[in-house]
């Protein structure tokens, strides 16, 4: 695992100089993936010799950090810090794009503050009209092959297709990326989705993620980062597989990467053509004139470089899953109604005939100007159905002008189309265009969740471009008549398959010592509780009714926690932590109550007090079989470790649970079980060590937490990391 060194400052420059990289040549050769190599690229402070793997905590400067309209959350809590300075400006990316349609005095003067703190310090900032920020990252370069580019929004996924490294960031991570120019990470564990075979005519990248999403539905890629290969790869071209990342967000992944192939290339080749075109020069003149700026992130230099050095997965890489989906075997799918976890065949939902009143072409998934041109082919000539209003955005005003040159967006407009401006919109509930309650919608988005785009009583699925466009045509879901069943393979399920145990998880427990940074206890101990419950959720853990009392102290949080579990928690927890007895100046173990619980422990919303309101309340580690992410971010932002054992979680619920199962509290009907158990867990060894009421014993082994964690715990969390940062650089 990983150190961090006494002192903070950056050990690695922008891009066009040499990074300080961990150095393995004297090392045996560790495999990684080519998630794994970036990530190296983009970790700081790690050890001699330390390869980055699956499961490490890690401190990580990445290229780039882009905030939108939570931007102006952002600065609050930046300057709550005392931060007064940007640590590198051109890190840092602001793009106002969701409240778009939003007119009102509130909200253009928040825009204004947004850009007016841009302005200052430095920061490139895209206005509203600009476009959504994951299409804008793209198009500028922010997002490029090879690199790890963060962003404060869950579909950051999507620069995967680009072959970057994109993953999803919380608010106190961004304050803390603005204050100091690095953030902590946990590398997720690895996942090979590998992609055979070619897709028909007319089936298409959105098919093949809402299949994805439909077929492997039982948690096969959470909380994973997934790299894509397979012989069906070169056939997909890009703007298919940054629908096909963006939307890895809604499978459960945190990353989603396709390989920088000749596909890329070229289409980066192409990029740089129009970026030559930026002069009034002619042929004859052109020898005269000089040629236009180099584009500081889309340019020749940076791209020769990547094709030069093109990063590859090791062939010994290891992989917790291995996941094989057949292209060839796939006709068009739409998702819904209401979930991405139910995905169906095109022919069998035409045959159901399935009334819809909205029709949406609108997002950064399927906005781009090849979505508009497909859209427009099967408008061309028809008019949108009576009774149905279809609505389009484009990605960006790059993608728009692009669009109307070409004249599909006109063909869109003439066919009845409603235009809105380069945004999210409807795709988040916002604006003009919702669903209204009882109506259905079919949408090119990304998530369908009940109430997400409307009404809670509305309907909404998603499909294709092409396939929302014939359905606003003929006022039913359904696919465009130039779509030659004659051509697709036969309408059922696609060919998928998981191919496990050819490669190991490199997230397994580790056996090495982990050393300790100052300050932090070589272990925790305490009086073990534990809580029968999968998908423990964060309104469980925190009720929503006191989330929005910004005033509410940490010794109120203590008296409600869990409160909507079992409200005799916070009582059980106050009166153990009374009867701990005093420990020795010289003691380095912290005590405490230790909360044990089932798998995706915190699932649910971003609320931070779920996590702050356990560690007031005296349990200051929770050891659960896996964390929701959001929850997990939230708990190391504030000094709560977590750790994952999933053999002491079975233990104690083939002995407490239920029925020997989770979901039902204890076998005497308590909701928290308590059976006076005492446990002590090491740091430096990840040992766990249960003792029971007798006196027996039993010992169980987590993954130790790295040195980056374990600062942010003895800075009491990110916050007061992100302090000492300044006042070391002060």
């Amino acid at each position: 695992m990983m150190r961090l060194p006494s002192s903070l400052a950056p050990v690695w420059t922008r891009l066009g100089t040499a990074r300080s990289l961990a150095t393995i040549a004297d090392k045996p050769r560790t495999p990684q993936t080519v998630i794994e190599k970036v990530v190296q690229r983009y970790a700081v402070g790690l050890p001699d010799g330390k390869a980055v793997k699956a499961g490490d905590y890690v401190m990580i400067r990445p290229e780039h950090v882009m905030t939108h309209d939570n931007t102006g959350p952002v600065i609050s809590k930046f300057k709550s810090i005392g931060a007064t300075q940007i640590d590198n400006p051109r890190q840092t990316v602001f793009t106002l794009d969701h409240d778009v349609q939003n007119k009102s005095d509130k909200n253009l003067a928040k825009y204004a503050a947004i850009e007016e703190f841009a302005r200052k310090h430095g920061i490139d900032f895209y206005p509203a009209g600009r476009g959504i920020g994951h299409q804008v990252l793209v198009e500028e370069g922010y997002a490029f092959p090879h690199t790890m580019t963060v962003a404060s929004d869950s579909h950051s996924n999507m620069y995967g297709g680009v072959g970057c490294v994109g993953t999803p960031i919380v608010r106190t991570d961004a304050a803390a990326l603005w204050a100091t120019g690095k953030t902590w990470w946990q590398v997720p564990r690895m996942v090979k989705v590998e992609l055979r075979g070619k897709l028909a005519p007319g089936v298409t990248g959105k098919d093949v993620i809402v299949a994805l999403c439909g077929l492997f539905n039982k948690d096969e890629v959470l909380n994973a980062a997934i790299e894509f290969t397979g012989d069906g790869i070169p056939a997909l071209a890009i703007d298919d597989r940054l629908t096909i990342s963006n939307m890895t967000t809604e499978w459960g992944a945190l990353v989603g990467v396709f390989p920088a192939d000749d596909v890329l290339f070229n289409w980066y080749e192409n990029a740089l053509r129009k970026l030559e075109l930026r002069t009034f020069a002619s042929s004859a003149s052109s020898s005269s004139i000089p040629p236009p700026p180099e584009h500081p992130r889309i340019n020749r230099r940076r791209l020769d470089a990547i094709r030069t050095a093109n990063l590859r997965s090791d062939v010994d890489a290891e992989y917790s899953s291995h996941l094989i989906f057949d292209l060839s075997t796939l006709v068009p799918h739409v998702s819904g109604p209401n979930s991405v976890k139910v995905s169906t065949p095109l022919p069998v939902l035409e045959d159901a005939r399935i009334a819809i009143q909205k029709a949406y072409l609108v997002s950064c998934t399927n906005s781009r100007v090849s979505d508009i041109a497909a859209a427009a082919a099967v408008m061309k000539g028809n008019k949108v159905a009576p009774g149905v209003e279809f609505y389009i955005a484009a990605a960006s005003s790059i993608v728009q002008q692009e669009s109307e040159r070409l004249g599909d967006w006109d063909t869109l407009i003439a066919s009845g189309a409603k235009v809105l401006p380069a945004g999210c919109g409807p795709c988040i509930g916002l604006g003009t265009g919702l669903l209204e309650e009882g109506e259905t919608g079919i949408s090119a988005t990304n998530r369908n969740y009940k109430g997400r785009m409307g009404h809670p009583k509305a309907q909404a699925y998603l499909g294709s471009p092409a396939v929302v466009a014939a359905s606003a045509v003929k006022g039913y879901i359904c696919g465009p008549d130039s779509l030659d069943s004659s051509k697709l393979p036969i309408a059922g399920t696609p060919t998928f398959s998981i191919a496990n145990g050819e490669s190991t998880s490199s997230s397994s427990t580790s056996s090495s010592q982990e050393p300790l940074f100052p300050g932090f206890p070589d272990a925790f101990s305490g009086r073990l509780l534990f809580a029968p419950q999968d998908n423990l959720n964060t309104d469980a853990l925190y009720p929503g009714k006191y989330t929005y009392q910004d005033d509410i102290t940490l010794e109120r949080q203590a008296q409600v926690v869990m409160e909507n579990y079992d409200p005799s928690f916070a009582g059980l927890v106050a009166d153990l932590m009374k009867q701990q007895s005093p420990v020795a100046a010289s003691d380095i173990t912290k005590q405490g109550v230790i909360l044990v619980s089932g798998y995706n422990f915190g699932t649910g919303s971003s609320r931070e007090q779920a996590a702050t309101a356990l560690k007031a309340a005296g349990v200051p580690v929770v050891i659960a079989g896996s964390f929701g992410d959001i929850f997990k971010r939230n708990a190391i932002n504030n000094g709560l470790v977590c750790l994952e054992c999933p053999d002491l979680v079975r233990d104690l619920t083939e002995a407490y649970g239920k029925n020997g199962q989770r979901g039902a509290g204890g076998k005497e009907g308590e909701l928290t079980v308590n059976k006076e158990h005492e446990i002590r867990i090491g740091m430096t060894d990840g040992s766990v060590v249960v003792q029971s009421a007798d006196s027996e014993k039993k010992v169980y082994a987590v993954r130790p937490i790295g040195a980056s964690v374990q600062e942010l715990w003895v800075c009491d969390g990110l916050e007061g990391y992100i302090l000492k940062s300044i006042q070391t650089q002060s």
